[in-house]
Parts: C-alpha cells; sequence; structure tokens
C-alpha cells in the first residue's frame, strides 16, 4: 500500500518508521513517557482557556437572540446564521490541523486569537436595523473563522500529550465551554441593563484579550521527530476506513441536533412558558452550569472504566431523548428539567467526542489532519443545524415542535451510526486478535 505525498510516493512501512520512537503505547493504555507533568497540565489549562473564548463565548449567544432581533428587526432564523458560523466554520477545521502538524502552532494561536478579538469588538458597534450585514460578519465570520482556528489545534494539543488519561485531560479543558458561557452570561445579565449591550460586548471582549494573552504566554506543543517525508493536507487514507467514515456520519447527524436548544433557551422560557427575561436567562445560566459535571464525571468514568466512544452513544441517545421530550414541557418546574438534563447529556456528548475521535488514530503525525477532518464535517451540521431550527420555528409559526422534531430525531440517527461504527471497530478488533 502506498500513499501519494506531494509529487512523491512512500510506502506505510516508510511512514512506521518514521514514527518509530513514538509506539510506545502499551497493552495497559499507558505510555512510555509520564503525563502527569506540569507543562502537559499547562496545555490543559491552555485548552481551557480557549475553549472559555470561544465556545464560552458561543454559549451566552441565547442572551443576545432576542435582543438582535429586536434590534436589527430579523427573523430567528437569520440571527441564528450569526451564532452557527460564529460556532464554527466548514474546512477550516482541516486546514488548521494540517498546519499544526507541519510546526505553524504559534502562528495558529495568534492569529485564531487576533481573529477572535477583532469580531467581538466589531460587533460592539452593531446597534440599529440595516447593521445585519456587520453582525454576520463580525461574530459570524470573523470570530467564527478565529474559533475555527484554534479548536483543531486545542483539542489535538492534549491528545498529542495525554493517552491514559485522554478524555479525563480533555474533560477538564472542556469545562472551559460552560464555564465561560456562565461568566459571559452573567457579564450579559449584569450589564446589560446598566451599561448596554455594546459595552456588555466590549467588557467580554476585554475578558478574551486577558485569556488569549495567557494561553500565547504558555501553550507549547508537544515537539515531534522530524519525518522522512512531507505530510499530505488530507489523509484520503482514512476515509476508506468504514469505522472512521461512520463515526464522520455519525457526529454530523448528532452536531445537527445538538446545538440549537442552546440558542433558544433564553427566548422559549420568555415566549412559550411566559418567564421574564432575567429568569430565561438564569436558565441558560443553569445549563451552563450543569455542564461541568457533564463533562468531568463521563470523561472520568471513559478513562477509568467504559472507553469513550462505549460512554458517547448512550449519552447522544439522552440528547435526542430530551429535545423530543422538550415538546411536552409547558411549565417553570418542567423546563428548568428539560435544561438540566439536556445540559449534561450535551456538554457529555461534547467532550467525549473529541476523545473517542483521538481513539480513532494511532499515528501521531495524523492527529491534526483526521481530527482536523472530522470536526470540519462536524462544522457543516453545526453551520447549518441552527439556521434549519430557526426556519422551522418560523414555518411553525413562532412554535417550536417542528424544530424539536428535527432535533431529536437527527440526534438519534446520529447515535445509531456511532453505534454501528462502534460495534464494527470491536469486530475489527477481534479479527485482529483472531489473526494473532
Amino acid at each position: 500500500m502506498t500513499v501519494s505525498l506531494d509529487s512523491s510516493t512512500i510506502s506505510s512501512q516508510d511512514e512506521e518508521d518514521g514514527y518509530k520512537d513514538l509506539d510506545k503505547v502499551e497493552a495497559n493504555g499507558k505510555t512510555g513517557e509520564p503525563e502527569n507533568t506540569l507543562q502537559a497540565w499547562l496545555q490543559v489549562f491552555a485548552s481551557f482557556l480557549l475553549l472559555v473564548n470561544g465556545y464560552g463565548y458561543y454559549s451566552s449567544f441565547g442572551a443576545f437572540q432576542s435582543h438582535w432581533q429586536t434590534t436589527l428587526q430579523r427573523s430567528p432564523a437569520d440571527i441564528s446564521w450569526t451564532g452557527s458560523l460564529q460556532l464554527s466554520l466548514p474546512l477550516v477545521g482541516a486546514v488548521a490541523g494540517r498546519l499544526m502538524d507541519q510546526g505553524h502552532f504559534r502562528s495558529l494561536m495568534v492569529t485564531g486569537c487576533l481573529l477572535q478579538l477583532i469580531g467581538i469588538f466589531v460587533t460592539s458597534f452593531v446597534t440599529r436595523p440595516g447593521q445585519y450585514a456587520q453582525l454576520l460578519i463580525a461574530q459570524g465570520f470573523i470570530q467564527g473563522l478565529g474559533n475555527g482556528i484554534l479548536f483543531t489545534p486545542c483539542v489535538t494539543l492534549i491528545s498529542l500529550y495525554f493517552v491514559r488519561y485522554r478524555a479525563f485531560a480533555l474533560g477538564v479543558s472542556s469545562c472551559g465551554a460552560p464555564i465561560g458561557g456562565v461568566i459571559f452570561t452573567m457579564i450579559a445579565r449584569e450589564l446589560s441593563q446598566k451599561v448596554g449591550h455594546s459595552w456588555t460586548i466590549r467588557a467580554m471582549g476585554a475578558v478574551v484579550a486577558i485569556n488569549s494573552a495567557v494561553v500565547l504566554a504558555i501553550s507549547r506543543p508537544k515537539p515531534l521527530p522530524k519525518l522522512p517525508y512531507k505530510p499530505a493536507w488530507f489523509d484520503w487514507e482514512s476515509w476508506k476506513d468504514p469505522v472512521y467514515v461512520l463515526f464522520a456520519v455519525g457526529i454530523f447527524f448528532v452536531g445537527w441536533g445538538l446545538n440549537f436548544a442552546s440558542f433558544f433557551i433564553a427566548s422559549y422560557g420568555t415566549n412559550i412558558i411566559g418567564l421574564e427575561s432575567s429568569e430565561s436567562l438564569l436558565l441558560l445560566l443553569v445549563m451552563n452550569a450543569v455542564g461541568v459535571p457533564g463533562r468531568l464525571a463521563p470523561a472520568l468514568l471513559a478513562d477509568l472504566w467504559f472507553g469513550s466512544f462505549n460512554l458517547l452513544i448512550p449519552f447522544a441517545m439522552g440528547v435526542g431523548t430530551a429535545l423530543l421530550g422538550w415538546m411536552g414541557v409547558h411549565s417553570e418546574p418542567s423546563y428548568i428539567a428539560f435544561v438540566v438534563l439536556y445540559g449534561i447529556c450535551a456538554n457529555a456528548v461534547q467532550t467525549l467526542l473529541p476523545s473517542s475521535l483521538a481513539g480513532l488514530t494511532t499515528d501521531p503525525a495524523k492527529m491534526g489532519v483526521r481530527t482536523g477532518m472530522a470536526f470540519t464535517v462536524l462544522s457543516i451540521a453545526c453551520l447549518s443545524g441552527p439556521p434549519i431550527a430557526g426556519a422551522l420555528i418560523a414555518l411553525d409559526g413562532g412554535g417550536y415542535r417542528y424544530a424539536q422534531i428535527f432535533g431529536g430525531l437527527s440526534v438519534l440517527g446520529g447515535a445509531a451510526v456511532l453505534g454501528v461504527a462502534r460495534w464494527l471497530q470491536t469486530k475489527q478488533f477481534s479479527q485482529a486478535d483472531a489473526n494473532e
């Protein structure tokens, strides 16, 4: 078997020889290098801050959904495009992963952080109707591009330092998303009525700027041996692996319905349940707060007993079931119960997904590009899912039933595909053991 790389051809055996020094993974899952080091945990903290800045800020988008609809006089679907672009941009993940594999980690960090800050501060000047394009470009495209550039290196950085406790390390860092969501939602809740939305967003930008400075000071990629060849930008061999392909398809459908609820938590509470705006924002805080145990506990269970892939599937089923059950929520107590259940399961999926994906890659040289390709597929789902839900809400005359059915069925379908991928992976392991 050969792989074509930049007009040259090498054998897969050559590729393995180029990384024989890194092939230290023993049968018990431990590596030949210590994982519990200050340098390794500093990378976890750096990734934690990156997720505070990127997906923590994004998690607070629900606090502004109604504000942007009123200020810009646009539909829920139009505003949702901004949030979904901010979440991630297609193709960025694969490119960023490949650039990291080539040694451009520092450039990616600086570029991504600058784009995030530019997007936030330009967004703060959106104050009147007719500025929808400015919001879409600033918060959606520019900030989303920064998020997309940073996310793959963020996940890959930890995956290279940790093997035995990879899920837990990724779980700790991923707590930056819900904790960041709590921080930014509290800022929005406390400041928006006092200083206005523009200065509230600038205050958020100041938090992002401080975090970015710390990230740039402490983040250090793990050095890898120099390869005897130049890796490809796109790993075609990965798409011949049925487990990897099914995993990519499964996370697409899971991602399609996973995030839209966080966009509409506040507006549903106000428009359907009849809560005050401050009470609806409090529920958004609750959803982010339960994300901390929702990320740490499953990650620890995955490392100690069950494995990330095995836990990812039931938690994805929990998200799909919660979204369908959302149709029966018409009171404040039942809405709180839904928010807690959805928050725990959705955060568990988000933290188990990267570690499950990393477990499908045995070659450290391909960790970045394989992670990036899979997250590119996921980003397309995240880009289109919330706007589709917003359009379905408009189609339902302001009701949420169509969007809830779409979200629940897509996540359950994705969980079923992931189940097939896990079954096939187990079958491959059994056949390999029998051949030995």
